[in-house]
């Protein structure tokens, strides 16, 4: 393997080939020198409030929409303007997704309702689980109709299957581990999250809502698909 820009002393490269595992999915974004950069990067941006996310949440859909096109997920801190595009329109579709769960808790704190806010502990429940089956599609041409049709979104994430479940298995073991960053005086875990982020972005090759999941939240850099070859042309067919 070439020296230029890449680790020589590299284990063979987790990509979409490799079986999903806590360890390929951890250490995704963490393979290649171009990889960890992109993590410090993504860190520091978070240093900037509010907007530092939606940079972080549209290089994730820049990563995968780069491996649905049959290329590395790396470089894509690239056209911060586009970055930045992408993050707000995936955020106003989780306001959009949470916002009956929001105004339903709201009337019922206002009413001290049990039943209402029930219901919109359910209604938020349900926006956690839909939110990803719009995210994979969204990243393939960039359309913002993909995100606004929850029950579409809903529809594709409840064929996952076993697949799903287990994926956010994995998610939220990855969610524990990134606070392990707080006992760096706060620094560290700008680090943690984002690296906790960037294994979401990376299976979006996949068809299934399994892999529509893990795409946004995290853990299927990994999941069968043909990387970087192919991947755009077993992505592109609904």
């Amino acid at each position: 393997m070439s020296s230029h820009g890449r680790d020589t002393t590299q284990a063979p490269r987790i990509d979409l080939r490799t079986p999903l595992s806590l360890r390929s999915a951890f250490a995704f974004p963490l393979q290649t020198r171009e990889a960890r950069r992109e993590v410090l990067v993504g860190a520091a941006l978070l240093l900037l409030p509010g907007v530092g996310w939606l940079f972080n949440m549209g290089h994730r859909i820049q990563m995968v929409h780069n491996m649905q096109a049959g290329v590395s997920p790396w470089p894509a801190w690239r056209g911060y303007g586009r970055l930045l595009k992408y993050g707000t329109v995936t955020f106003l579709g989780m306001v959009e997704y949470y916002l009956p769960a929001i105004v339903v808790g709201f009337v019922a704190g206002w009413r001290g309702s049990t039943v209402l806010l029930i219901a919109a502990a359910l209604l938020g429940a349900g926006a956690t689980v839909a939110i990803p089956g719009y995210m994979s599609h969204y990243c393939r041409r960039f359309d913002a109709r993909e995100v606004c049709d929850p029950a579409r979104a809903l529809r594709r994430v409840l064929q996952g299957g076993p697949a799903y479940w287990r994926a956010w298995g994995i998610t939220l073991a990855a969610l524990a581990l990134s606070f392990v960053g707080l006992l760096g005086l706060g620094v560290g875990f700008l680090v943690a999250s984002v690296w906790f982020s960037k294994p979401r972005s990376s299976a979006a090759c996949g068809r299934s809502p399994a892999r529509t999941w893990t795409a946004y939240t995290g853990w299927s850099a990994s999941v069968r698909s043909r990387w970087p070859r192919g991947c755009g042309r077993s992505s592109g067919r609904r």
